[in-house]
């Protein structure tokens, strides 16, 4: 009798084990799919050189302003925390927060600043020419 109380024991633990393991299911969320950067401009062709990948953890301190610069290469990213503020010369702004993604401008000079008390965390993915920079400051 003591042995079928276990086995029934065991079994029912090894369902409820499958039970919780079969609720969970891999799950993928577009967050951004696009031709254009934020501000409605094409993106250009890809480089004819050999591509190079770059991805970057960017951290940008509270109340850091960057300088003027622009990406030669197309870059895309997803703002992990804090309060981002893009700003075009013209004038035209982008806002980002937590968890919005951005396809940056490409040749086009722009700036940065960390707004509020948080930093600001961004991971970004350069497509661009292997030994070409990805960043220019202006």
């Amino acid at each position: 009798m003591k042995s079928i109380l276990a086995a029934a024991i065991v079994a029912s633990i090894f369902y409820c084990y499958q039970s919780a393991a079969q609720e969970k299911q891999v799950s993928v969320k577009t967050l951004v799919k696009t031709s254009q950067s934020w501000d409605g401009s094409s993106l250009p062709n890809y480089p004819n050189g050999t591509p190079e990948i770059t991805v970057l953890d960017i951290n940008i301190p509270a109340g850091t302003t960057l300088p003027l610069h622009f990406h030669p290469v197309i870059n895309a990213g997803v703002l992990l925390s804090g309060n981002l503020k893009v700003t075009k010369p013209n004038g035209e702004v982008l806002m980002l927060k937590a968890g919005d993604p951005i396809v940056e401008l490409v040749n086009k000079v722009h700036t940065g600043k960390a707004l509020g008390d948080e930093d600001v965390r961004i991971i970004v993915f350069y497509a661009g020419e292997k030994g070409k920079p990805i960043t220019v400051k202006k």
